[in-house]
């Protein structure tokens, strides 16, 4: 078949596979308390502080190690849950494709909130992780005290990342062990993706390719690449109706910050932020910045929403 010349050129280019970390491995890397059991699936979460939790979803190609320098801010007032979705960080890869789509992020994220008895939080969301967030804000408002968004994609990101060329898991696993999972090709990655070059460290590299590196990588990259039926996901941003902040890097090469400011725009009560002189990741490049963004605007929306509860007929 035509690509079995391509995973053959993929193989001879590479100078060896790349090991996968089983997840027995992980698992006892990270220890039991960092893992919350949603149905049959063993989820990583970090956990800190007490309060209204607030609740963290990393992007595309991150984990909840991409939160780790406002966690600890975050947590001297909330109560702290990063969390990695289907496919990255340390949680246990499904083989089933419909894990990976829209809903089934969605449906993972709801799960641990009813696994760790949270009724309403405070939902945080960058890149790929804000267009999750948007569109659980647009079904479940209910779920929800208020929203961030940072660098966000809308929830169409997830479908037109897909491609009729991921469905050959050949040529997926050959890609993945020869190229994408090489400090080489994740450093390009980043490089993309920060204003600052010198913010790309080989600790950097390390530490976003560790957790992308675990056994089940392809069943997740098919999962999220592959093409699936069904309607464009949509969201109207008209009908956002809870607290939000949008947060830009004001430099971000690859979603540009009039995106975020068109957004803004368009939901009933949201405001808008632009971190200068950053990048697609504020929490890496500037995460003093992010932080002096959203904790006063979790202050607020909290007392606000105490007051709207306190003022209830």
């Amino acid at each position: 078949m035509w690509w079995m010349g391509i995973v053959a050129s993929l193989l001879a280019f590479g100078t060896g596979c790349v090991s996968l970390t089983p997840f027995a491995e992980v698992r006892a890397r990270a220890g039991e308390d960092a893992f919350v059991r949603v149905g049959d699936q063993l989820v990583h979460v970090e956990r800190a502080g007490s309060g209204e939790a607030v609740v963290l979803i990393h992007g595309f190609g991150g984990s909840s190690w991409s939160w780790r320098h406002v966690v600890p801010a975050l947590a001297e007032d909330h109560r702290v849950v990063a969390l990695d979705l289907n496919g990255f960080g340390w949680t246990e890869r499904p083989r089933e494709p419909a894990a990976y789509t829209l809903d089934g992020q969605a449906r993972l994220v709801l799960g641990l909130l009813d696994a760790l008895g949270l009724d309403r939080i405070h939902l945080v969301g960058h890149s790929y992780g804000g267009g999750l967030a948007l569109w659980i804000a647009a079904n479940h408002p209910e779920r929800l005290r208020s929203l961030v968004l940072v660098d966000s994609t809308l929830p169409a990101y997830s479908v037109e990342r897909r491609s009729s060329v991921a469905a050959w898991r050949p040529l997926v696993a050959a890609f993945l062990r020869t190229v994408a999972l090489r400090p080489s090709f994740v450093r390009r990655g980043l490089l993309r993706s920060v204003a600052d070059p010198a913010v790309v460290t080989d600790e950097l590299v390390a530490g976003y390719l560790e957790r992308l590196k675990v056994d089940g990588a392809t069943d997740a990259y098919h999962g999220l690449t592959a093409n699936v039926d069904g309607p464009r996901p949509e969201v109207d941003l008209g009908s956002i109706g809870v607290p939000t902040l949008v947060v830009w890097g004001a430099d971000d090469g690859l979603l540009a910050a009039d995106h975020g400011e068109q957004a803004a725009r368009a939901m009933p009560d949201a405001r808008f932020v632009a971190i200068p002189g950053c990048g697609h990741l504020p929490m890496e490049e500037n995460p003093a910045a992010l932080l002096a963004a959203i904790r006063p605007f979790l202050a607020e929306a909290s007392r606000l929403a105490g007051l709207h509860t306190n003022n209830r007929p």
